[in-house]
């Protein structure tokens, strides 16, 4: 992807004034040249008040260790456009650069502080949006531009999209970058200019994400080596570790450490039911780390932007023409079959073997589709699938079942051949499935589309280390879904290779020879 270009998202609008800020009555002047003495505004005003701490630390490093969900790109915000703001309403200019883990999570937060600004009634100048080979591509840059020339720039979090900048610094979520040492070495010199705008400030806002990273490290330098370890014996397992409630700087270190995890915000007033949300959690260890802010455990992206991208291809498509299911396609297919009712999307991702290629050829996402109406919609793909790989878990049981009595089950173990195979959603098979995943990746032996959406998703997923030395696979819940495409193309990988371990020889059963195998039983034969 050599090729550059700049995609404007909106058209450059007229310089207006700014309609209050921070402190006492600003002049300013009117489009008609008339000084206009407006009466200040408390956008800051709905600030909590760990929010309003956070914001109140003038401090040059400034690290923020929160829970999920307590508003942290949302006070940072605040922090970043008022003095954006302050430095316009000075005729001045300040840059801030925002960085995250991933393309969405750069423009959310980018989303949060142009809704900051419009709350301080600004016009912005202009809006840009910068992509490697434009369409679809990797995202380079996101930037909002105010009238007298300051600017919030949002990159993903990759040691090359965060050099060249001179600007202070936000990394959201700096624990879950792909390689959080790189970056933070390689974005440093970003605040070594004080000749433009003044002194730069690094602000760090995360939930913890296992040991042995960088942001773990400067966390625990500077806020204390035993974090984490504040329970005492016998002490009630539903309580939680008492820290204090002002920012904390270590006499030797220069950061001020800012601890807000989901008993700190709801005793601020945050609106939310503690035992309700750890009941539908479920997961003592995610509790504990997403919410509690307990660094736990070990974790990595199981599948980097890199990777992605090396199997980014425009001969693999999304969607398909409506003719598409009505004839036989000329080679074999498989679908990975990821189910979802509600709160889920059902995805529905088609692969098909062209020579030592897995092509994608459909990914289909229903959302919030009736169950009937899903059937409706699989049944002609699945006429035309060799093989199909369901998650039957939850939801997906009673459409597994559903779809066995029609199509019939997949289990050599049981010498069945249908076209179905029922996986139950254990650890042992989530590891199975998305480490192969991965390997196809890096064998470029997968073929998937340029889309922003499915590379979202596909990054999503966290390879997990506990501290007992257990692989897992966690990945969050997003407007877009929870990794649910990742999870029906590790199934459809799935269904494409045969089942591991077995030693068996797949054949495909279309043919005079392997309807004699299936009779003789002297094979397990893939259908």
């Amino acid at each position: 992807m050599s090729s550059k270009f700049k995609v404007q998202s909106s058209k450059p609008r007229k310089s207006s004034s700014l309609a209050g800020g921070p402190g006492a009555r600003e002049a300013v002047k009117s489009s008609q040249g008339v000084a206009d003495l407006r009466p200040p505004v408390s956008p800051g005003s709905i600030l909590l008040p760990y929010q309003k701490a956070w914001v109140k630390d003038s401090s040059r490093w400034k690290f923020g260790l929160m829970s999920r969900q307590v508003g942290k790109d949302f006070s940072a915000g605040y922090e970043g456009v008022s003095s954006c703001v302050a430095a316009d309403l000075r005729g001045h200019k300040v840059d801030w650069l925002i960085a995250a883990p991933s393309e969405r999570q750069s423009l959310e937060s980018l989303q949060k502080w142009k809704d900051w600004a419009e709350s301080f009634k600004v016009s912005l100048h202009d809006e840009q949006i910068v992509r490697e080979g434009g369409g679809e591509s990797l995202l380079k840059s996101a930037t909002i531009i105010f009238p007298h020339g300051s600017r919030i720039i949002a990159v993903p979090g990759k040691p090359e999209t965060v050099r060249g900048y001179s600007a202070n610094v936000l990394m959201t979520e700096f624990a879950f970058f792909e390689d959080p040492d790189a970056t933070w070495r390689a974005m440093l010199p970003s605040i070594t200019n004080s000749l433009r705008g003044g002194v730069k400030k690094v602000r760090l806002i995360t939930t913890p994400n296992g040991i042995g990273n960088k942001a773990h490290d400067i966390w625990a330098k500077n806020y204390g080596q035993n974090f984490g370890q504040d329970r005492q014996d016998g002490q009630d397992k539903n309580s939680h570790p008492v820290h204090p409630v002002h920012p904390v700087k270590n006499s030797v270190a220069s950061w001020s450490c800012h601890f807000v995890d989901i008993y700190r915000a709801v005793a601020d007033g945050l609106p939310v039911n503690i035992d309700e949300l750890r009941a539908a959690m479920d997961d003592a260890e995610g509790w504990a780390q997403e919410f509690e802010c307990q660094f736990l455990d070990v974790q990595s992206t199981l599948l980097p932007y890199e990777l992605i991208a090396a199997c980014e291809s425009a001969a693999a498509r999304e969607t398909v023409p409506a003719d598409f299911w009505i004839t036989p396609p000329p080679l074999p297919m498989v679908m990975g079959l990821d189910f979802g009712r509600r709160r889920d999307l059902t995805v529905a991702w088609t692969l098909q073997r062209q020579g030592d290629v897995l092509n994608t050829q459909e990914v289909l996402a229903l959302e919030k589709v009736s169950t009937p109406d899903q059937v409706e919609q699989l049944r002609p793909r699945i006429r035309h699938m060799e093989r199909v790989c369901l998650d039957y878990t939850g939801p997906g049981v009673g459409l597994g079942d559903y779809l066995v009595k029609e199509f019939g089950q997949f289990d050599p173990d049981k010498h069945l051949w249908g076209k179905i195979e029922l996986c139950n959603f254990s650890n042992t098979l989530k590891v199975d499935i998305f480490s192969k995943l991965r390997m196809a990746f890096e064998k470029r032996a997968v073929r998937v589309p340029v889309s922003r959406v499915i590379r979202e998703d596909l990054h999503s997923i966290n390879r997990v280390t506990t501290t007992g030395g257990q692989m897992a696979y966690r990945a969050p819940h997003t407007a877009d879904g929870h990794a649910d495409r990742c999870t029906a193309l590790a199934l459809a990988a799935r269904a494409a290779g045969g089942k591991a371990g077995s030693g068996a020889v797949y054949v495909f059963a279309t043919t005079r020879q392997s309807q004699i195998l299936a009779a003789r039983a002297e094979r397990k034969v893939f259908a």
